[in-house]
């Protein structure tokens, strides 16, 4: 009889007589779990990191855009049309709604700015109140932020992103310089903070000015979106709803607007990146069957190689399960060997892209460790099979004489 221990025993000495052939097996099992490792990884770094950077733009926002998102009739379909704009009384009418913490009212377009001395560059204007401080979670620098004054009154303060006040005023001092918007002049009164590129807003490289300010230099009233702070998450339908029959009611009954929920758009990005990462992972576990095709296909000709030992062995007693288990051991020894290789692989390269993208939040989730783990054991032990029942139905006489 062959216990489990001499049969673990006898396994491991064939790999290691056979170092070559055992290190190709292993190899190709290991890479194929670091792709998966990997691959995952990045997947669900990317997700991760889509989450944070709409989790940066605020708390449980709402935004209201005009128009409807619908298709209308007509080859080919077109996006449905904007009866009218968004305006401040609009913007008043829902800030006096229970349900909502702050409004922002938002304009924005494009303007020429210049400096005293002459330096000139266009820039993004933002018109906005004090509130989008406090709604988009941004920070000042230096100085201070606009006035909190009325939506309705303009004045003749800006604040700079930190990019636009380096290219304006180089390493001078700009708080309280002058500056010509277009053809108005405005008071530098604050720099923001560094913030960086968030879902593809860039403050650093935008002049803040009071949203009626911003509407005589754009010459517009109409508003490019209300962005609206819901007190609680647990209100944001009840706000929803809210805000919908508001802006009905003074559109003269035309559900003319878009709201879109910072939670609906974070659950469409998830919903994508985690299809993208279970195909990637899909695709990348295709390798470890193409490992187990080469395990099946090696394994073969060792049984081919050792027909002598197997022979000798059931001639002394061992039985064709006992046999059968001897080779699937083997099996299940190269695929835990490339498995736990290609693991160690996987995070040493997902910590390596760590340190070199460090804003990227990368890191192996445990469900593609395990699948890629239990895939790579699973495809060992399954296309052994093969091998091993062609082992355990050798006869021994015909083993030890080297003929089938």
């Amino acid at each position: 009889m062959l216990r489990v221990w001499d049969a673990c025993q006898l396994a491991a000495s064939s790999l290691l007589a056979e170092r070559r052939r055992s290190l190709l097996i292993a190899l190709a099992t290991g890479i194929g779990v670091a792709a998966v490792v990997l691959l995952t990884a990045l997947g669900d770094g990317a997700r991760r990191y889509v989450n944070a950077q709409f989790s940066s733009l605020g708390t449980n926002l709402l935004m209201v855009i005009p128009g409807r998102t619908e298709t209308v009739g007509g080859p080919p379909p077109l996006m449905g049309e904007t009866p009218r704009d968004l305006s401040l009384t609009d913007y008043a009418a829902v800030a006096r709604l229970p349900q909502i913490a702050r409004v922002v009212p938002v304009m924005v377009g494009a303007a020429n700015v210049s400096t005293v001395s002459g330096v000139e560059r266009e820039v993004t204007l933002l018109g906005v109140t004090s509130d989008i401080l406090e709604v988009r979670h941004l920070a000042v620098g230096q100085g201070r932020f606009l006035p909190a004054l009325p939506a309705d009154r303009a004045a003749a303060v800006c604040v700079l992103g930190t990019k636009v006040a380096r290219e304006l005023f180089g390493n001078g001092n700009p708080l309280g310089a002058w500056v010509r918007v277009g053809e108005r002049r405005f008071r530098v009164i604050g720099i923001l903070a560094n913030t960086g590129v968030s879902v593809g807003q860039d403050f650093n490289d935008m002049v803040l000015v009071p949203v009626a300010s911003a509407q005589v230099l754009l010459n517009t009233q109409g508003l490019i979106r209300l962005l609206i702070e819901v007190r609680t998450s647990y209100t944001m339908e009840a706000a929803s709803a809210a805000v919908r029959a508001t802006i009905k009611a003074l559109h003269e009954g035309e559900d003319d607007i878009t709201l879109v929920t910072q939670d609906s758009v974070l659950a469409t990005f998830d919903r994508i990146l985690g299809a993208i990462t279970l195909a990637l992972t899909a695709i990348s576990a295709v390798s470890l069957l193409v490992a187990g095709i080469l395990t099946m296909n090696v394994m073969l000709v060792t049984v081919a190689q050792r027909r002598s030992e197997i022979g000798l062995l059931k001639a002394l007693g061992a039985r064709q399960h006992e046999i059968r288990r001897l080779f699937l051991l083997e099996a299940l020894l190269l695929s835990l060997t490339g498995a736990g290789a290609g693991t160690l692989v996987g995070y040493l390269i997902s910590t390596l892209v760590g340190l070199r993208y460090p804003s990227f939040p990368i890191a192996v989730p445990w469900w593609g460790t395990l699948s890629a783990v239990l895939i790579s054991l699973l495809s060992g032990v399954v296309f052994g099979v093969i091998p091993a029942r062609r082992a355990a139905l050798l006869e021994p006489v015909k083993a030890l004489s080297s003929r089938y």
